[in-house]
């Protein structure tokens, strides 16, 4: 047995864009639809981009090693997207869905990401193969939507995993799948499962039997439902070449390519039907319905919730890389202090913020603060700010210094001195008069230059008296 595909690929910009931001690829051994995001900046681009890297697929390849060949294939696509939007900042935010088949020895690896979709034909029943990563398609999951509220759903557009600007490391589902000779594939941009019903499209697939008769058919369904996206459609036969009717060509293997990869990038592949002239006759063109414009419409960009969470996420980090640098900066900072008994060498600053303090302690000294002088110990309490851990410790010595100077000495039992009374005074003989004040401050040292108390109060209160 000989399998080969006999296909056809279509592409409309349909009835309301100005580009086309789908592109598509059929070969004897590919399968592609990718539908770009991201308005003019991007969603052409994108999708032309995905098609470029998996067109170079469209050959014979190990059937043990065809999904790993896809997968790889369609992850240095991405790769590449976000090269381009990095490189090339009007693109940012540029995305594109992806549903390809590669076939190798009768069997048929598929990689699917987005809402495009792929529909299998198979014994006169036609099945819906992907499900759309999108977010109504989540609230179905959950039983949340019924299918008749999917469809009016205002955010049925909303995608939750695409190729792009949004994922350096997206999740594709991968499958391997028979190729069964008898069997139609069907892939397509929700440009048109999103206008056309499954119903309709089964009933199409079973009736219509030429394969570029049927994409031409399916495309004018779409665009005689309005046509408000891009519309893509490629259909695809299976088949015995070992088996065909005598007389019958075997099918052509030259590969056809439509959409923005396309040369004729925004003009249609299915360019015939009412709908589409009269579309061409309101943009007010004539004899080329789909040539290339100056774009100058503005057109409404289908939608990811990543941009926004990813915007929020450098945000928020953000925040905490200043509030990182304000914390290591408050940590480089040193002041003494007491805990209440000892003087303490703390690092950080003085002030709390509300329920979080901002120091600890790195030194408890063996300075009991009531060894120190009244006026070095009220400076304590209010604390002594520095500059670094050395000046801190010069603080310490100086309050050694004063707590030593300031201790009462005691001689040694048995070797008190008598103690002469002057005779006029009645008091010890070189003492100071009661009366007659200290010359200096307790302990003999010179106080350390005051501090400010940590409080609110004005600049001229607070001040010790």
């Amino acid at each position: 047995m000989t399998i080969a595909l006999r296909y056809a690929a279509r592409s409309d910009v349909g009835l309301v864009r100005s580009n086309n931001q789908d592109s598509g690829y059929a070969g004897s051994h590919l399968l592609a639809v990718a539908d770009g995001m991201g308005g003019h900046a991007g969603g052409d681009v994108a999708s032309s981009v995905a098609i470029g890297r998996l067109m170079r697929l469209d050959s014979e390849t190990p059937a043990s090693d065809m999904v790993a060949a896809l997968e790889q294939t369609v992850l240095d696509a991405n790769q590449e997207i976000l090269r381009r939007a990095r490189d090339e900042p009007q693109l940012a935010g540029l995305g594109t869905t992806i549903t390809a088949l590669l076939r190798t020895e009768g069997k048929f690896a598929l990689a699917h990401i987005g809402d495009s979709r792929a529909y299998l034909l198979r014994d006169g029943e036609t099945t819906q193969v992907t499900k759309d990563h999108t977010f109504v398609q989540r609230l179905l999951d959950e039983g949340r939507l019924t299918e008749e509220e999917a469809e009016r759903h205002p955010q049925r557009s909303v995608l939750m995993r695409v190729l792009g600007d949004v994922d350096a490391d997206p999740e594709l589902d991968l499958s391997l799948r028979p190729a069964h000779v008898g069997d139609r594939w069907m892939l397509c941009s929700d440009g048109l499962s999103g206008l056309v019903s499954l119903e309709t499209i089964d009933r199409t697939l079973q009736e219509i039997e030429d394969p570029d008769e049927c994409a031409d058919a399916l495309v004018q369904m779409a665009l005689k439902g309005g046509g408000p996206d891009n519309i893509t459609c490629i259909i695809a036969d299976v088949l015995d070449l070992d088996r065909l009717p005598r007389g019958v060509e075997a099918p052509s293997t030259a590969p056809q390519i439509v959409g923005s990869a396309a040369r004729t990038r925004h003009q249609p592949t299915a360019a015939s039907g009412p709908a589409a002239k009269a579309a061409a006759l309101t943009r007010g063109e004539a004899e080329a319905p789909y040539a290339d414009e100056d774009f100058s419409e503005e057109e409404p960009p289908r939608r990811s919730p990543w941009p926004a969470l990813v915007t929020l996420a450098l945000l928020l980090a953000v925040v905490a890389g200043a509030l990182w640098s304000a914390y290591a900066w408050s940590q480089k900072q040193f002041f003494v202090g007491t805990d209440g008994t000892h003087v303490v060498i703390y690092q950080g600053l003085a002030q709390d913020l509300g329920p979080i303090p901002l120091s600890s302690p790195v030194e408890v000294t063996d300075i009991e603060l009531e060894q120190l002088p009244p006026i070095m110990r009220d400076q304590v309490q209010r604390t002594i700010s520095t500059p670094d851990r050395d000046a801190a410790e010069e603080v310490v010595m100086r309050l050694q210094n004063a707590a030593e100077l300031n201790a009462p000495t005691t001689p040694p039992p048995g070797t008190e001195e008598p103690t002469e009374t002057d005779s006029t005074t009645g008091t010890p003989d070189g003492g100071a008069s009661p009366s007659e004040p200290a010359e200096e401050a307790p302990g003999g040292v010179e106080p350390l230059p005051e501090r400010p108390e940590r409080t609110a109060t004005p600049p001229d209160e607070g001040e010790p008296s």
